[in-house]
């Protein structure tokens, strides 16, 4: 179990990945926010959820919620740096559904509702789970802790 534990937690990157994390853990978030709560001019999940169903991702209330959360509870696992890669699973799922159900009979470019700026997040939630979640994070320190068990 140490192993495993120390492999999930374990960091190869340095505080260039920590401000990515941050800064892509908030740009999730406040998406999650929008289809959870309502906030920053969401529609909250009865109005996502009439959305998604329009589109095709049924039962639209489940995939907002499911959208949502994996969004707002994944994002603000990247913030503090805890479970990074497990996180960047959920938050890649997320990204790849956006573009392809959404986003990519628009186009590449964000002015024209293109897939952009999901393929963006969707690169920088690979390389997190690829290398881990970098200085000043949880999983720093606990891959620490569960490599000196050995």
């Amino acid at each position: 179990m140490n192993a495993f534990c120390a492999s999930l937690m374990s960091t190869r990157g340095g505080y260039g990945l920590t401000v990515l994390r941050v800064v892509i853990g908030l740009s999730f978030m406040a998406h999650g926010a929008q289809k959870l709560f309502g906030w920053f001019g969401g529609h909250g999940l009865a109005g996502v959820g009439q959305w998604m169903e329009s589109i095709g991702l049924a039962p639209g209330y489940l995939m907002a919620l499911l959208a949502g959360s994996g969004e707002f509870f994944g994002g603000l696992a990247l913030v503090i740096g805890l479970l990074v890669r497990p996180a960047a699973v959920v938050l890649v799922v997320v990204a790849l559904v956006a573009i392809f159900s959404v986003h990519w009979v628009n186009g590449f470019f964000m002015s024209n509702n293109g897939y952009e700026y999901a393929l963006a997040l969707l690169a920088a939630c690979v390389a997190l789970l690829l290398e881990g979640a970098g200085k000043l994070s949880l999983d720093e320190v606990l891959g620490r802790a569960c490599s000196s068990r050995h």
